[in-house]
């Protein structure tokens, strides 16, 4: 596991040894580890040729994840690293500064003492955090952040998903990944809307101010008693604030070699309200080289509460409603409700506190006792088979059937993209 950021210490002889011993605590920062592969290597042997991806056109794609949380939300974060992972991808770990350091330090040493987590280094914590407000620019800053912390730990990617901690999975890593596989990777998933509702709710003349951006602690927005004029040089767009990005686009957005336009609009949404819901969908639709690349559709579940204009907290109640849907992804849940166990046990055939299944995991140590005492210690996935190989089930034919059809039925279009006018 690599550590990408550590929280600053007072320089000092006396500390130093502190510092010294936190470090191995922690097992140091951006450090290799092995482990044994489908033969029973040991875990010196097991070569990084077999830990790393391979990456051509009938090789599955790259998903970087970012899964970002708050106080307290440690477990859950675990909870879903372990539902939504897979050796190919890229994970990146956030707690938000309303989470002690000691919180933030115990995430890193309970993903790092998961030794298949360790062996493909594939999973990271960001060691310093900063404060964040979901209305405000600050959780935007956050999303550039991640993804580029992610395209400096790895450019090998394809896909860019933000996940909280609150989301669960609706179906297996390898499912998603034989869905995308049959698809474009330049393809961007944004759920756009014409609502005039939502216009007037997200007035983007009005004026806010995040102090989250330049404080310690989770702060909330303020409203300026001035307004500013509608702009000009580019039409704003808006929808959903859970999207899936392609790398080349988030590429655009990160370093905006080819225009000023990224730039431009991070200055504006700066001092917009709930600006996820409208930076990323403006860039796409302002960009002619990314016009169409776009797919209207976010891949999610969400059960919106029309009467306080916020997602209602899902339950059992819903779980028929959740697995029939054609979403990836689904949110929100509370901590250890039981609608989760249920997917687990009958969506994702995971285990409690094991990986998924798939076809790189041929061994979940299902062949051991589970009231053993060495059980608890034992691997998440004790046998592996080939990382570069997938095992699609129902929902993921379900799924490649569905996302090519959106391909096939001229849904890649950028129609949405004029119909918009605020």
């Amino acid at each position: 596991m690599k550590i990408s950021i550590f929280p600053s210490w007072v320089l000092g002889h006396r500390l130093w040894f502190l510092v010294f011993a936190l470090s191995l605590a922690l097992l140091g920062a951006w450090s290799k580890f092995y482990i044994q592969d489908r033969n029973y290597r040991t875990d010196q042997e097991l070569s990084i040729s077999k830990r790393l991806p391979s990456k051509g056109p009938d090789d599955p794609p790259v998903l970087a994840y970012w899964v970002f949380g708050s106080y307290g939300e440690s477990r859950k974060i675990l909870r879903l690293l372990k539902a939504i992972y897979h050796p190919r991808n890229q994970y990146l770990l956030q707690l938000d500064a309303e989470a002690s350091d000691y919180e933030r330090s115990n995430l890193a040493i309970s993903v790092q003492s998961e030794r298949v987590f360790r062996a493909f280094g594939n999973v990271n914590v960001v060691g310093r955090s900063y404060a964040l407000n979901q209305m405000g620019a600050s959780v935007l800053a956050a999303t550039l952040h991640a993804a580029a912390l992610l395209l400096k730990i790895s450019a090998d990617w394809d896909w860019f998903i933000t996940l909280s901690s609150s989301d669960y999975p609706l179906m297996t890593q390898d499912d998603v990944l034989h869905a995308f596989s049959l698809l474009p990777r330049d393809l961007n998933f944004v759920n756009y809307t014409t609502s005039t509702e939502w216009k007037k709710q997200h007035n983007t003349n009005q004026i806010v101010v995040d102090p989250s951006l330049h404080l310690k602690t989770n702060s909330p927005i303020f409203y300026a008693v001035e307004t500013r004029e509608t702009p000009e040089a580019f039409q704003v767009f808006g929808g959903s604030p859970w999207m899936i990005l392609s790398r080349a686009f988030m590429e655009h957005c990160v370093n905006g070699w080819e225009d000023n336009l990224p730039r431009k609009l991070l200055m504006y949404f700066s001092n917009v309200a709930f600006p996820l819901e409208s930076y990323f969908h403006t860039v796409l639709c302002n960009s002619p080289q990314f016009q169409n690349t776009t797919v209207n559709n976010d891949l999610r579940y969400i059960n919106w509460d029309t009467t306080k204009g916020e997602p209602a907290v899902l339950s059992m109640s819903n779980y028929d409603e959740i697995v029939s849907s054609e979403a990836v992804f689904v949110r929100p849940f509370k901590e250890d409700d039981p609608v989760l166990q249920e997917l687990d046990d009958k969506v994702l055939n995971r285990k409690p506190n094991w990986v998924l299944p798939g076809k790189w995991c041929i061994n979940q140590g299902m062949n051991m006792s589970m009231d053993s005492s060495k059980a608890a210690e034992e691997d998440l996935c004790s046998t592996w088979g080939d990382i570069n190989l997938v095992r699609p089930g129902s929902h993921g034919m379900k799924l490649g059937k569905f996302l090519s059809k959106l391909v096939a039925d001229k849904r890649l279009v950028p129609n949405h993209c004029h119909s918009s006018e605020t």
